[in-house]
């Protein structure tokens, strides 16, 4: 059975694995950060296990019992006076059949003020998109793997243009109780567009991402590692504002090696107090902080923190993630224990 799920995972990552990043795919926002826990890992963790319903919606092999009745609303102020957020919610029907997932992701990128070819104004417009999301997740026979799986509705409308899609998100992790670590496998946003925007059908954001995390025997520390968009290679582009004068009057442009493309797809993070009712979260993501660097300039680029406070059956967490020096976000969530 194993061997059979694992196969099932390699087809589509060998059949997409030209797939691209950035601005070369649609629903894009399939792929922004869905918590604010997520958010201070450094904004993909794959390997949770326990009361944070809102993992799932990143790898739904993580639905578990520890979810039941757990509903979890975000909410990010994010770059450009972008809004948006995730809901989700789990309920456990009994032992056996395990745990259903539900969850929403929506996006507003505000009002747009309208113009034509020849710069008359047309009106304000706005634009959103969201998708809906349902999951499960079942042990492999009696192993220490379980799979799980979500799919997804999307809809999206652009000024006068609407268009409607359709994906599925697949996850696998082993989980070892004995030294409490997790290895995950993500293969998110397999699907396509139903109907298009203006007859033009585009890629969804296919991506491939694995991680691992594991709680410290001695030391109320859990860190993660989280390896993103392994279906691109290479991920990095060299950056024309780093380019180099010549002494002959050409450019140089930037280098990036093999050792560069690797750190790239990494990201970081650790948690402090993991299963108290106060933590601190610390993440760094190597590829952001990267491509958002400015030379000869410090500005913390790839960094985020956040707290998580639990106060009977709430429990709130705030993120904030550096960016830019013009520009970064705050995340809030809260979780709501319905038992």
């Amino acid at each position: 059975m194993l061997r059979k799920i694992i196969t099932f995972f390699c087809l589509p990552i060998c059949a997409l694995s030209f797939a691209q990043v950035g601005g070369e795919t649609t629903y894009q926002f399939l792929n922004l950060v869905s918590s604010p826990r997520q958010a201070s890992l450094g904004g993909k963790v794959l390997t949770n296990v326990d009361y944070d319903v809102t993992q799932a919606l990143f790898n739904p092999a993580t639905i578990n019992v520890e979810m039941d009745n757990q509903l979890a609303v975000n909410y990010t102020s994010y770059l450009g006076g972008i809004g948006y957020g995730t809901a989700a919610y789990a309920y456990t029907v009994d032992r056996r059949t395990q745990t259903f997932h539900a969850g929403i992701t929506y996006i507003n990128y505000g009002s747009f003020d309208g113009y034509d070819e020849n710069g008359n104004a047309t009106g304000s417009f706005r634009g959103n998109e969201a998708a809906l999301s349902l999951g499960y997740a079942l042990q492999i026979g009696y192993t220490d793997f379980y799979f799980g799986a979500n799919v997804k509705l999307i809809t999206s409308k652009l000024e006068q243009y609407n268009s409607l899609g359709a994906a599925v998100d697949l996850g696998l992790i082993y989980i070892n109780e004995d030294i409490d670590f997790n290895v995950a496998l993500a293969v998110r946003n397999l699907g396509t567009q139903i109907t298009t925007y203006a007859g033009l059908n585009e890629r969804l954001p296919f991506e491939v991402d694995f991680g691992m995390s594991q709680r410290l025997e001695n030391v109320p520390i859990r860190w993660h590692l989280t390896l993103e968009n392994l279906q691109e290679w290479p991920i990095a582009r060299p950056n024309p504002a780093r380019s180099v004068n010549d002494l002959g009057g050409g450019q140089t442009d930037e280098k990036i090696g093999f050792i560069g493309q690797i750190v790239r797809h990494a990201i970081i993070g650790a948690e402090i107090f993991p299963e108290g009712g106060f933590n601190i979260r610390l993440g760094y993501n190597f590829r952001r902080a990267e491509e958002l660097r400015i030379i000869e300039q410090r500005n913390f680029s790839g960094l985020s923190g956040g707290i998580s406070i639990k106060m009977n059956k709430m429990r709130f967490s705030y993120t904030h993630a550096k960016y830019t020096s013009a520009a970064n976000a705050n995340f809030f969530g809260l979780q709501i224990d319905l038992q």
